[in-house]
């Protein structure tokens, strides 16, 4: 079946394209600190930690619903759309402002904020941390899947999410920490807290990945093995 003829596809894939910008926004926007450490480590997260796992999620549902193909398709357009978003808060960051919104807000302030989304090392950040691990995640879900006939999905899912978002969460702060983005003093912090939240929401997720994946296979009359 080509994708043009499913009729969920574009929606789930709007939701992924949606919620990684979303993501990636709140990611450069603040530095959470939830109080406590780990051993003597403190733990703290950038905001996208948060909302970022549900692309996994999202890509999880794709590549068991729709196979590997449909996947990366996906992957690609998230990819263009996140270098698009930089590209413009970047040109917005160059033009002049307006008198009234400098003196109330200030290119100070968006400079902060979503002037970070535009910064080459966070944007070389995002755009390698994503492919990395989106990649690997639909990669090691679709191996699985054939390796294991269909079979045990939560351990499909959580296995490649372990894989996927310590490649993603090691190269992002990696990147960002080495191109003067993050402090050096954070690194493991972010490192360690950020892959605990992400992979700790996807397995508190897994029964919703469960029940849309078996929704969609009902509604597409598909369920792909990428053999």
């Amino acid at each position: 079946m080509k994708p043009s003829s499913f009729k969920y596809l574009d929606i789930i894939a709007s939701f992924f394209v949606g919620i990684l910008i979303i993501s990636n926004v709140a990611s450069s926007a603040k530095i959470v600190d939830i109080g406590f450490s780990l051993f003597t480590i403190p733990l703290v997260f950038d905001g996208g930690t948060l909302l970022f796992p549900l692309v996994y999620v999202l890509g999880d549902v794709l590549t068991e619903v729709y196979g590997f193909k449909v996947t990366r398709r996906v992957i690609w357009t998230g990819f263009a759309a996140l270098a698009l978003t930089a590209a413009v808060f970047f040109i917005l960051g160059i033009l002049p402002p307006e008198a009234y919104w400098e003196a109330e807000a200030g290119s100070v302030a968006y400079n902060t904020i979503l002037g970070g989304m535009s910064y080459g090392g966070i944007v070389l950040a995002s755009l390698s941390a994503y492919l990395a691990g989106e990649f690997s995640n639909a990669i090691i879900l679709s191996k699985l899947k054939v390796k294991m006939k269909g079979r045990l999905l939560w351990v499909r899912t959580i296995s490649s999410t372990l894989a996927g978002e310590l490649l993603d969460t090691v190269i992002f702060v990696l990147i960002a920490t080495i191109t003067g983005v993050f402090g050096w003093e954070i690194f493991w912090s972010l490192v360690i807290t950020n892959y605990i939240i992400k992979c700790g929401i996807e397995v508190l997720i897994t029964p919703f990945t469960y029940w849309v994946s078996r929704i969609l296979k009902l509604k597409e009359e598909i369920d792909v093995y990428d053999v």
